[in-house]
Order: structure tokens, then sequence, then C-alpha cells
């Protein structure tokens, strides 16, 4: 049971790489065309909390990870209904063997505790799962510059393409620095109504979020880091206020142009909050 509803922030950087790839734009980094300002979707930063629960948690009963490229999501449906002893392969399931099912995928995935999962497809469905933990997409503080590089590949791939050289030129997309904000929230009602997230998942899940990027890094993606995660926790399972009313509470302004680090940016917090609410600085 948690008997506390999160509203968080997560404040991360990047210096010299792409931190989530567009590919309607050739790859190159997501940014708003009218605005300017970058972006990061809310699936590519619940991956790389996944991966980190998964490296860490690699093996380990109830940690499991269902979204991640192994097997056949109705195979591991299919799992479910060996391991509660449900009949396979029937159209019309009863609602009480998808109950089961479910409930089996939520104690056995992590991912699924937390972010939910559609578990309906196939003949042997484990139902659809509202996740207790929710990511907007992260957004850039400043607008953003994305610059093409050009650089030399050394090695071709075939040996007609080697008849006109050995090397050839190629491009990499980066962005020279930017910094992103992203907001999310955690319902207690939703944990202890359907998927039962614990207390440690939540430990957990925040030191996903410090860790990230850290067992993450990749020529593509440059230098990430998590810089600041402001967690506010309430003090009963509804919440004491409206999370927009605390992610006001954290200001971000830019105080040189153009920003080429975290210092380039200041991080001023009220720390008025309403009664009952409580701000804890992880990072």
């Amino acid at each position: 049971m948690i008997n506390n509803r999160y509203d968080f922030i997560m404040l991360f950087d990047v210096e010299n790489g792409n931190p989530n790839g567009d590919p309607d734009a050739g790859n190159t980094p997501r940014i708003d065309a009218e605005s300017g300002f970058g972006f990061i979707t809310d699936v590519c930063l619940k991956r790389k909390i996944r991966n980190y629960v998964e490296l860490v948690k690699g093996g380990e009963k109830g940690f499991g990870i269902l979204i991640k490229a192994d097997k056949a999501l109705n195979t591991k449906f299919e799992e479910a209904y060996d391991a509660e002893n449900l009949k396979k392969g029937q159209k019309g399931k009863k609602a009480d063997d998808v109950a089961k099912a479910r409930d089996y995928m939520c104690r056995n995935y992590f991912d699924v505790r937390a972010f939910g999962a559609v578990m309906s497809t196939g003949d042997n469905p484990c139902g659809i799962v509202r996740g207790p933990v929710q990511i907007n997409f992260a957004r850039s503080i400043s607008p953003i510059n994305i610059q093409d590089i050009t650089i030399t590949r050394q090695a071709r791939t075939t040996g007609d393409r080697m008849e006109t050289g050995s090397t050839e030129m190629g491009k990499k997309s980066i962005i020279p620095y930017a910094l992103y904000r992203a907001e999310g929230y955690v319902s207690a009602a939703l944990a202890n109504k359907v998927t039962g997230l614990s207390d440690d998942d939540l430990e957990l899940l925040w030191t996903a979020i410090v860790n990230m990027f850290e067992e993450d890094h990749s020529a593509a993606r440059g230098k990430m880091c998590m810089r600041r995660l402001f967690v506010f926790r309430h003090d009963n399972v509804l919440g004491n206020c409206p999370s927009h009313v605390l992610f006001d509470k954290v200001k971000v302004e830019e105080k040189a142009a153009p920003p080429r680090s975290f210092g380039d940016y200041s991080v001023t917090v009220d720390a008025d909050l309403p009664e009952g609410v409580e701000l804890i600085e992880k990072i």
C-alpha cells in the first residue's frame, strides 16, 4: 500500500548529443517546429527507467520487464495463464480469469506495476492496466540549435562501395547543449486499487530516475546528466492540491545566451508549499 500521492520534476541536460532522435526527420533531435523548443517522448524516458531496473534487479522475482525486445507479448500473456492454471485459447474469457492473469502480470513485472500496460491482445488476454506512474514529454528550457556534423566513415559495407574508395562521408545531428524539464505523477489510489505498486517500488523508481543516464551512455547521445529531481510528497492518498500548483513552485530561467552548461541557468524553488505537501530533493 502507498499512503501518499507524489508529483515530481526532472531536470536533465545533454551536451553534444542527440537525446531522442525523430524517425520522421532522419533521426535528428526532436523539435517543435513552431517554437524551436526540443522535446523528448515519455516512451524514451520510461525505456531508460526500465533498462536500469532490469540491470539492477535482473532475475529477481517480481522485477521482470514486460516491454522489451525478447519475445512476443502474447507469449508472456500465455505464461501468466500457465502459472495461474487458467484455460487457454478460448474465446470469451471469463472476467475472473482475465483478472487473475492481470494480477499475475502486476506481481511479476515492475513496469506493469509502475506504468501499466495494454495486455488485451491474443487468445489469452491479461486485461488493460492503467499505471499509477505517468511521465509527460520532456521539453527544453530554451530553443534548441541542431547542428549537422559531417563525419568520415572508415569502413564501408560492400565491395561495390569499396571500389570508389575506402572511406565515405556521413552526418551526425547533435545539440551543443540543452536543459530539459519533465514532469510526472504517482497516483497512490491507482497503485492500491490495481497494480500493487509499493513504497519499495517507489524507492527503486527514484533511484532509477537519478541514474537513468549513467548506464545509458553512447556516442550518439553525448553527455547526458540528471541534474535535479524534485519530489512533492502529499500527506494522503488523493493529494492536497493540484499538481500544476506544485510544478509552478520550481522556476528555471536562462542566465546566459546561448546556454552551454547547467550553470547558465538558475533554478529557484518557492518554499511556500500548500499545507500537507513536503518537498524532497533527491538531487
